[in-house]
């Protein structure tokens, strides 16, 4: 049908297997976190919260990835452009999902966004490292 949009997503497996590898990154740096993949309209296609991750870490992680999937940018890149007199200020506080700390990271498969990965309970440094480390080895650009 004339007119559809062909849309590139991971799947649920793909998924699981991007989380695995976070987890991998995190238990080798002795990190509990929560971790976030979603598809390309920003909606969780899988998440799991290690033992003895924070209980708020989901919801970080998962405004990490929304964020990232948003703007096909880092959720880092906006930690200084929102602070006061900053050019992109008070643009986090337009929807309660996003999260402008660093670990949320977009994922692009043959140059076309597809979704993110986000995790949280670390410092955003340790964060945003984990998850890029596991976005790379699964074959993603980022």
């Amino acid at each position: 049908m004339d007119g559809l949009v062909e849309q590139h997503h991971p799947s649920l497996s793909l998924a699981l297997d991007l989380i695995a590898r976070v987890r991998a990154e995190a238990e080798a740096g002795s990190l509990a976190l929560a971790i976030c993949v979603v598809d390309s309209g920003g909606h969780v296609v899988a998440s799991q919260r290690m033992d003895g991750a924070a209980l708020g870490a989901m919801r970080l992680a998962v405004g990490k990835a929304y964020t990232a999937v948003l703007w096909g940018m880092r959720s880092g890149d906006f930690m200084e452009s929102t602070q006061p007199g900053g050019v992109d200020w008070g643009f986090n506080a337009t929807d309660q999902r996003i999260v402008v700390y660093a670990g949320g990271v977009p994922l692009y498969a043959d140059g076309r966004l597809v979704g993110a990965a986000g995790a949280s309970g670390g410092t955003a440094e340790e964060d945003e490292a984990c998850v890029t480390a596991a976005v790379h080895a699964a074959g993603f650009d980022a």
